[in-house]
């Protein structure tokens, strides 16, 4: 058996990368060097998950907790369609800005609407304005306010609408987080998650090219 590790998994995930097909669109917003931190989106598994949860569940109402260039925020937007709504939300206003080009590029700019601030402030002002409920929340903004993060989308979620929440095993640095404050914020997430009974959480852990990370499925399935 040939020996594992990060090079095996990056080439697994070429290997399957036919099953996430990108267009001209997708690729550049995936490989965008003009953002703040370039390689951090999701990968194209991830994408293409995002985007079959978003169809499945019939979802017209998407609520997004970080952007970066638009990559997720495509695959979400294409699952919706035009009579479907995304609301993203993007701390830096220059990423939003190449997000916004690149929705345009793709065709869905029209039906996706980008509020740039903290996502703790933006979703605090979404809950208290009372604003329509959503049928599927991603997460993938900073982790040291994540518990924060989940429990907003708790908030604005409809009863059984899904949180997916991306980079939650950290390379396994879960097991041991230390001083580092991200790692910090999902162990103290998942622990505000265990006993909820508002929810029925599921986390898998995943290897590829993002290296060894994980995502939690989260439905809530109580107000």
């Amino acid at each position: 058996m040939t020996a594992s590790g990060p090079e095996q998994w990056v080439a697994v995930d070429e290997r399957l990368a036919v099953f996430a097909r990108e267009d001209a669109v997708l690729a550049a917003a995936r490989t965008s060097t003009e953002v703040t931190r370039p390689g951090i989106e999701v990968s194209r598994q991830m994408g293409r998950m995002l985007h079959i949860l978003a169809a499945a569940t019939g979802a017209r109402r998407v609520l997004e907790l970080g952007m970066l260039a638009g990559y997720s925020t495509i695959w979400l937007a294409r699952a919706v369609g035009p009579s479907g709504r995304v609301v993203s939300i993007e701390l830096d206003r220059d990423n939003a800005a190449v997000a916004r080009r690149h929705l345009e590029d793709a065709g869905v700019s029209a039906w996706v609407d980008i509020h740039c601030g903290p996502a703790a402030d933006v979703t605090a002002r979404m809950v208290a304005t009372g604003v329509e409920p959503f049928d599927l929340v991603f997460i993938d903004a900073d982790k040291a306010n994540l518990a924060t993060y989940v429990e907003r989308a708790l908030e604005l979620a409809r009863p059984g609408a899904l949180v997916i929440v991306d980079n939650v095993v950290r390379g396994g640095r879960i097991l041991d987080p230390g001083d580092d404050e991200q790692v910090r914020g999902v162990v103290r997430a998942l622990g505000a998650l265990q006993g909820d009974d508002r929810v029925q959480v599921s986390i898998t852990q995943t290897v590829g090219e993002k290296g060894w990370d994980g995502f939690a499925v989260i439905r809530k399935v109580a107000p």
